[in-house]
C-alpha cells in the first residue's frame, strides 16, 4: 500500500513534494494514513526495554505491512535506536513514518534536532517523515530540518489540555481567559483551523524560498523555540548548507 511520493524541490533542507498528487508538506487527517500497529514506548526509559519494544515494533510492523501504508519510529530518547527502526521499517517496504514521543520531544530542544536531522540525513530522500503533536509554532522550523508532515490529532490532543494554538503561541486557557466560555469540540475546531493556516503559510513560504525567515521569526516565539534553532545552526550547519541555494 505504498504511496508514491516524490521530491520537486528543496527550501533548505525542507522539501517541497507531492504525495499521491497532493502537495507536501501536509497536514495528515484521521482517515489519509493506515498507520501499522507500534508497541508504544515512553520516551525516557533504559534502553533495554527500548530495545524490546523497538523489537514488537518492528515485529507488528512486518505482520501489517500489505494493509498499512505509514509505520512508526519507535527508540525512545536513543537515536541509534531511532535510525535503526527507521532503516528495517524501510526494508520492510514502508516509505511514510511517523515519528513518536513528539511532545516530549518539543519539551528537549537539543534531543529534537538531534533525532530529526539523524533520522533525515538517514532515511532515504522517498521517505517522509510526520511529525505527532506538533506546536503550531513549532511547524515551521519542524519542515525546515526536514519533516514533510503533521497529523492533525494535535488539535484534539491540545484542546483536551484546554491549550488554544495560535500560529505564534500556545496559550493554556486555565491561565490566560481569552474566552469567557468555549467547549473542547469547539477549541479544537480553532486549533485545526490554526494547524491548516499554518500549512499554508509555510507552503507559501517555501513557494517563495523563505522559509528560513518564517523560521526565524518564529524562533522568538518560545525559549524552547530560539533554542532548536540556535542548536540546528551551530550542530548542523553543514546539513543547512547542503540545500542552500548559491546566489
Amino acid at each position: 500500500m505504498i504511496k508514491k511520493f516524490e521530491i520537486k524541490s528543496h527550501d533548505g533542507p525542507g522539501r517541497i513534494g507531492k504525495l499521491d498528487g497532493e502537495k507536501t508538506p501536509k497536514l495528515f487527517y484521521k482517515d489519509d494514513l493506515k498507520i501499522a500497529p507500534s508497541q508504544g514506548s515512553a520516551y525516557n526509559i533504559d534502553k533495554e526495554i527500548a530495545k524490546f519494544n523497538l523489537k514488537e515494533t518492528l515485529k507488528l510492523a512486518l505482520e501489517n505491512v500489505n494493509e498499512c501504508d505509514a509505520a512508526v519510529i519507535q527508540g525512545s530518547k536513543y537515536i541509534d535506536l531511532r535510525i535503526e527502526c527507521l532503516k528495517q521499517l524501510e526494508e520492510m517496504g514502508y516509505n511514510i513514518f511517523i515519528i513518536a514521543n513528539g511532545d516530549e520531544l518539543l519539551t528537549n530542544p537539543r534531543e529534537l534536532v538531534d533525532i530529526v536531522v539523524n533520522l533525515r540525513k538517514n532515511a532515504h530522500p522517498s521517505s517522509m517523515l510526520i511529525f505527532t503533536f506538533a506546536e503550531s509554532s513549532f511547524m515551521p522550523i519542524l519542515t525546515y530540518m526536514g519533516i514533510d508532515g503533521f497529523l492533525t490529532d494535535a488539535s484534539n490532543y491540545y484542546s483536551h489540555l484546554n491549550v488554544l494554538q495560535t500560529p505564534t503561541k500556545a496559550y493554556d486557557l486555565n491561565t490566560y481567559k481569552i474566552y469567557d466560555e468555549i467547549t473542547q469540540e469547539e477549541l479544537e475546531k480553532k486549533n485545526l483551523e490554526c494547524l491548516e493556516f499554518v500549512i499554508l503559510e509555510i507552503q507559501t513560504h517555501m513557494d517563495n524560498s523563505s522559509l528560513r525567515n518564517l523560521v526565524e521569526e518564529r524562533s522568538t516565539t518560545s525559549p524552547q523555540n530560539i533554542s532548536t534553532l540556535k542548536i540546528l545552526d551551530k550542530k548542523y550547519m553543514d546539513f543547512i548548507l547542503e540545500y542552500n541555494q548559491l546566489f
